[in-house]
């Protein structure tokens, strides 16, 4: 929790709490699963964060389709490519306005000086922005924004260009991620007059449909409606998020109407939620994939014979059929279904402990090894029960002689733990931010990505990456596609993960909700109320 959160957290903290407010229409109580990283979602890493800061307060340039996953306008109303792929111009909404708070009263309205601020912050190591709140801002550089964004100009007020040092077929998809979220330049440029920059990150100021009143620490999110949203009326004023990190609280609260939406339930509650006539379960078909990835850069697992074994070793059908309980489907590829470039006849593992055996009696490991597999310490749509789903795979290496010890981490620590190549192996997954394949192939296996941490194995192949970097080059969708096949193959061969499962995004609310919805951009709670 960064020092300037823990501030607003406690100087707020004399606020009344969420009991104070009956479960009426004018409010909708949230069970989020954990506080916040930062209100900054430049800076955060998290979707606990990310929902409590970009999708409440914040707006980017594009959204997406939810049936389609294709771009559609936002905050930009249109946009061109020249034909060489490497400049976009962006029209920008006008009439726009942000929100204010104790600190800062906009004169203006959103422009061209705001997607510059919001861009520059990130990429320049010298912008007077950029180390605030010490932001490493990772999706921006995991994503290879950094380098790939030569310029960004203002031709007017309502009109912004960019210029890219190659063709990139992400980069108009990159602009519906959290991280684009637009900030103000008018409230940066006040904040940083009065000496207290800061402010920026910990008290927002969006043009999104709520705005934040009070924070309290692992309690309690506040936020009241935009008045003036430009995308329409929020029709439930107050928006409340109860922090409830534990799985069968947010049940339980949501079953006696302290919350009337909680995210990722467990599927063991999924019969219990579809008996309650006062509840209702929803599902969403998502991209997503949930993985054990190997440190490539520790011993034994620079052995790509250690890594093949385990994946022979492992029953992946067993385990997502014991934990998914049908919320999910095996995974063989580092691409989702239905995603393009997916390999449908990708060759995957099968379960084959003798084989295991063999290939690390060939890798001179026939005594076995003694190894620490990561436990994710929060439940996820593509890894609904990380610490069951350890067991089972400590269980399955035991029988080919590799002890597995599990530890886990508070889930901060275990991001930054991973990212620094703490681990020997761990569980992890990713859900699409923008439904490109660039943002699974190169973000989670691309050798720039193992410097940037986003790459949990660690693993370098310049046959794949040199495949997967031409594909962001391609504009032809089947020529796309064929590149990341043969990427499949390369990643198939050398085994850096044991790709385990792609599972459907759950949520459960109370059933007079109406309105709120949850897609490839996260939750939208702009049109969310009570019935």
């Amino acid at each position: 929790m960064s020092k300037g959160i823990t501030l607003l957290a406690l100087a707020l903290s004399a606020l009344l709490p969420a009991s104070a407010f009956a479960a009426d229409k004018d409010t909708i109580i949230y069970c989020s699963e954990a506080s916040p990283e930062s209100f900054n979602p430049q800076i955060a890493s998290s979707g606990p964060s990310f929902v409590a800061s970009s999708q409440t307060q914040y707006n980017r340039l594009i959204n997406f389709d939810p049936v389609k996953n294709t771009p559609v306008p936002s905050l930009a109303t249109e946009w061109t490519i020249s034909p060489d792929g490497k400049t976009y111009t962006f029209t920008l909404r006008q009439g726009v306005k942000f929100n204010s708070n104790k600190f800062f009263k906009p004169t203006r309205d959103f422009n061209a000086d705001d997607v510059i601020f919001s861009v520059m912050r990130q990429k320049d190591p010298n912008h007077p922005y950029h180390k605030v709140s010490q932001g490493n801002y990772e999706y921006f550089t995991d994503v290879g924004l950094d380098k790939l964004i030569q310029d960004v100009k203002k031709i007017d007020d309502y009109h912004v260009q960019f210029v890219l040092s190659e063709p990139n077929a992400a980069f108009l998809a990159d602009w519906g991620m959290d991280f684009a979220s637009i900030l103000s330049a008018e409230y940066a440029d006040a904040m940083m007059k009065k000496g207290t920059p800061e402010n920026v990150d910990n008290w927002p100021i969006g043009t999104g449909p709520y705005v934040l009143q009070q924070y309290k620490v692992d309690s309690l999110i506040r936020y009241i409606a935009n008045p003036n949203y430009w995308d329409g009326a929020v029709p439930t004023k107050h928006l409340i998020f109860s922090i409830t990190p534990d799985v069968q609280t947010r049940l339980a609260k949501l079953q006696t109407n302290e919350c009337q939406i909680i995210p990722a339930p467990s599927p063991v509650q999924f019969d219990a939620i579809k008996k309650n006539k006062d509840l209702a379960l929803h599902s969403v078909d998502a991209l997503n994939v949930g993985y054990l990835a190997f440190n490539t850069e520790k011993k034994p697992f620079d052995n790509v014979l250690v890594r093949q074994a385990l994946n022979y070793a492992t029953d992946k059908k067993a385990i997502v059929n014991a934990v998914f309980m049908g919320s999910g489907t095996v995974a063989k590829s580092p691409l989702p279904p239905n995603m393009l470039g997916y390999k449908k006849d990708l060759q995957d593992y099968a379960y084959d402990p003798q084989k295991a055996k063999d290939l690390l009696k060939q890798a001179g490991l026939e005594n076995g090894a003694e190894v620490t597999l990561w436990s994710m310490p929060v439940q996820r749509p593509y890894n609904p029960n990380s610490r069951r789903i350890a067991e089972m795979i400590q269980n399955d290496w035991a029988k080919v002689g590799v002890k597995a010890k599990i530890v886990t981490y508070e889930w901060g620590e275990y991001l930054s733990g991973m990212r620094k190549g703490e681990h020997d192996t761990a569980l992890f997954g990713w859900m699409s931010d923008n439904g490109d394949p660039d943002n699974f192939a190169d973000v989670l296996l691309g050798c720039g990505s193992v410097k940037t941490g986003s790459n949990a194995a660690r693993w370098c192949d310049k046959g794949y990456n040199d495949l997967v970097q031409k594909a962001k080059l391609t504009s032809d969708p089947a020529a796309r596609a064929e590149l990341y096949g043969q990427a499949q193959e390369i990643y198939y061969q050398q085994a850096p993960w044991i790709a385990l499962a792609n599972g459907k995004t759950f949520f459960a609310t109370r059933s007079n909700v109406s309105g709120f919805s949850v897609s490839l951009m996260g939750s939208d709670f702009s049109k969310a109320k009570l019935n």
